[in-house]
């Protein structure tokens, strides 16, 4: 039996995916302005889900809501979609919206160790007066909650029920009867369980279970450690689909099928605990029947897919590194200079390929679909259409292009800010202003994603009025960010939009304007190892593209040497590197050394005197030049010499290292070389940046 916590954790992670499910079925349905029949199942399926498991867990508010809820959907299923009318039907949207931030919002609070809110009172009376609308009742009618009545369904089992016998009835002549392991705890939330499994091949109707209400009352797992768990089916191919589920369900002790018998034959029947050597026979003789083989494939498959906790693949990353590391040292030992061992080398050959194959296959572990974080965009474009009144769509491209789980959980923030950012300055004020500009009445935002092998490029791209250079340059001089003598290039405008401090809005509204400006987005996005670039055409729109690594354990990158020093950059940040002489160094008075590359001018930084370092070149002629890149910026980095590519196990620096301002001055961490030494990362960007200053 697990732990208190593993429970928690499971109930935490399952409902904010039945959450993300609900608000996909109701963002589309919206827009259909109706739920289809399906749709309306499977909202009652996950708020019934829901009840079950936070009743379970004595969440007795979450369980008083999503009780109400599926009251409401019970009523719908039974009469269809046109029992609300038209009118209606905007509140019952609204509504289902309002019960999911409700349920993420109490889930938040269950995850920090809050208390959840008590006062539901005023969610309730929302929620009744729907209902009272649907039923056609007066205001105020079916006001009072019910949270201890049973659901419609359950009522319904609970009266079939009580005139079974203990093999069925004459409605569900096909029983099954499961025994659990002594001891193992909890049996009324595993029999709860394996009636979820049986509702994703059976149908509610079709099939029933004794003692009822095993999701709401614990009490009931007493009756189901005396007289094990009765499961009813109206069809023997449905009982036959069942062994499967029960059969792999975790801690069955014996199961016993049983067929409805005339009530005298019953008067005899055996205590249920002297069934379980008949169950075990059933156990040990499986069916051959093809539906039965066809359940379990079906079974077999579900249970492919685990949950796996996020510390452990940390740990698996960090090992697997560890290991990178150590081969590389094994393999480059100074002891084996100058030995010719062709057995070794060949081995050693195919331990390198196969820690490549442990290190991709550890990486991918960690990669999910940053689908999840775009769809929860849908929503920020609905709100915000609403409450601006602007008519706006989402398109979403590339959901599919997977990232390390720590990166999507990081990248959620800055794209929401886009996103808001694009609805609120960018997105045209009316319908009107857009049809006099030649566009569409309705304006689009597209948020893409594409994996190009090494990175990945996300962008966010809107149609709207793009980015007013005047207004901009105004606001930057007034913020004391420009100076009113210097005349700035279009790029530099776009740039001054994600100084810290910085914002266009003149107001300050719910969205936008708070002091908090496209600064956090490039910071957020920096220090993924990311970096943020804006372009945008006065009149047709705004394109920010963010590049982000796949991961941030494992680079390519170039060793460089400088002196006796060695530093890694990044492949992304590089590119171009070549031979220079002393002739091709021009001296500006503000700039400092400049170079020309492909008829732009950049500035020089040499690494030997940036650093401090003793030994190396100072002759041009003799090192060699890098032109590096990094967020729009470029400059060039003189070294002493290429040493090549590796790829690296990317290190932290140590806390007291970073109390000397590493970063700001250009090192974002360190990697250990195959010979023990370390080589130090270098970061492109705050690299310029200590420059500049």
């Amino acid at each position: 039996m697990g732990s208190g916590n593993e429970i928690l954790d499971t109930y935490i992670y399952e409902t904010n995916t039945l959450l993300e499910q609900l608000e996909s079925i109701v963002l589309e349905a919206e827009k259909a302005d109706t739920f289809s029949q399906d749709d309306v199942n499977e909202i009652f399926r996950i708020m019934h889900t829901i009840k079950g498991s936070s009743a379970m867990m004595e969440f007795d508010t979450l369980t008083t809501i999503s009780h109400r809820i599926e009251d409401l959907f019970f009523i719908i299923r039974e009469n269809t979609m046109s029992v609300v009318s038209e009118e209606n039907r905007p509140a019952l949207f609204d509504l289902m919206f309002q019960s999911i931030d409700y349920f993420r919002s109490e889930i938040d609070k269950i995850e920090a160790g809050q208390p959840l809110d008590k006062n539901i009172d005023s969610f309730l009376a929302n929620i009744n007066s729907l209902i009272a609308k649907i039923k056609g009742e007066p205001e105020g009618a079916g006001q009072s909650p019910a949270p201890a009545a049973a659901a419609p369904a359950e009522k319904k089992d609970a009266a079939v029920s009580a005139g079974s016998t203990e093999d069925g009835n004459a409605d569900f002549p096909y029983a099954l009867r499961v025994f659990f392991d002594e001891g193992c705890g909890m049996e009324n939330l595993r029999a709860f369980m394996l009636v979820t499994a049986i509702r994703d091949f059976c149908a509610e109707s079709d099939f029933l279970f004794v003692p009822a209400g095993i999701e709401n009352d614990a009490s009931t797992a007493e009756q189901v450690i005396e007289n094990g768990f009765l499961l009813m089916f109206k069809h023997a191919e449905d009982r036959e689909k069942a062994i499967p589920a029960v059969r792999s369900s975790g801690s069955v002790r014996s199961y016993q099928p049983h067929d409805y018998e005339p009530p005298k034959q019953v008067e005899e029947e055996e205590e249920p605990q002297s069934a379980a050597p008949a169950a075990s026979a059933a156990v040990s003789a499986p069916s051959a029947s093809a539906p039965v083989a066809a359940a379990a494939a079906q079974q077999h498959q579900k249970e492919s897919l685990i949950s796996v906790n996020l510390s452990k693949l940390d740990q698996l990353s960090a090992i697997v590194g560890e290991i990178v590391i150590t081969e590389s040292m094994v393999t480059s030992s100074p002891d084996l200079k100058g030995l010719h061992l062709d057995a070794f080398s060949k081995n050693a050959r195919q331990l390198r390929k196969l820690t490549d194959e442990l290190q991709d296959i550890s990486m991918s572990l960690r990669m999910i679909p940053v689908s999840s974080t775009f769809q929860k965009m849908n929503r920020i474009v609905r709100d915000m259409s609403k409450k601006l009144n602007k008519q706006a769509k989402l398109t979403l491209i590339g959901e599919d292009t997977e990232v390390d789980k720590t990166i999507v959980d990081s990248i959620g923030d800055p794209i929401m800010h886009m996103i808001r950012n694009s609805m609120d300055h960018g997105i045209e004020e009316t319908e009107a202003e857009r049809i006099a500009a030649g566009k569409p009445a309705v304006g689009e935002i597209i948020l893409s994603a594409q994996d190009t092998g090494s990175e990945v490029i996300i962008v966010i791209q809107d149609d709207g009025q793009g980015v007013n250079d005047e207004k901009v340059l105004k606001k930057a001089i007034k913020s004391g960010i420009a100076s009113p003598d210097v005349e700035y290039s279009h790029r530099d405008i776009l740039n001054f939009l994600m100084m810290p401090g910085f914002s266009t809005n003149t107001e300050v509204t719910e969205f936008s304007g708070r002091g908090v400006g496209m600064d956090v987005v490039k910071k957020s996005i920096e220090d993924l190892g990311g970096n943020v670039s804006i372009t945008s055409e006065l009149g047709k729109g705004m394109t920010t593209t963010i590049h982000i690594p796949l991961t941030m354990a494992i680079m390519d990158g170039m060793e460089v040497s400088v002196g006796e020093s060695i530093f890694t950059i990044p492949i992304k940040n590089i590119n171009q590197s070549f031979k220079v002489s002393a002739s091709d160094i021009l001296h500006d008075s503000v700039e400092g050394e400049m170079i020309k590359v492909m008829d732009n001018y950049y500035p020089v930084i040499r690494a030997r005197r940036f650093y401090q370092i003793e030994g190396g070149t100072d002759t041009i002629d003799d090192g060699i030049m890098l032109w590096l890149e990094s967020s729009g910026n470029s400059f060039c980095l003189f070294v002493d010499e290429l040493l090549g590519e590796q790829q690296i196990v990317v290190k932290p620096l140590p806390s007291y290292v970073n109390n000397f301002d590493m970063k700001k001055n250009g090192i974002a961490g360190c990697s250990i070389r195959g010979d023990g030494n370390i080589s130090l990362i270098l970061d492109v960007g705050n690299l310029y940046s200590a420059m500049q200053n």
